[in-house]
């Protein structure tokens, strides 16, 4: 696991996710233009702290808990941000 996905892991912890994948597909876009300024990561995260919220919502939670790394290491964040009533 990357460095970053493991700072990934440690900061959506503050969601209180019931589950929470963190997949590096940085090296499916080697050479990529963007890629130079961080990786690509997919982020699969349930959570209860989702409930009431819609989808914006949710991903603006994602990014609040990221932080800096949206600046500093991540140049592509995929996310599916669900309560566990969705699953």
């Amino acid at each position: 696991m990357s460095d970053i996905a493991a700072l990934l892991l440690q900061r959506l912890q503050s969601l209180e996710p019931e589950h929470l994948q963190v997949t590096d597909d940085s090296a499916a876009h080697a050479g990529h233009a963007g890629a130079k300024s961080g990786g690509h990561f997919d982020v699969v995260i349930v959570t209860a702290a989702f409930n009431g919220k819609n989808r914006l919502q949710r991903q603006r939670m994602v990014y609040d808990a990221v932080g800096d790394l949206m600046h500093h290491g991540i140049h592509a964040l995929s996310m599916r941000t669900l309560t566990p009533e969705e699953i």
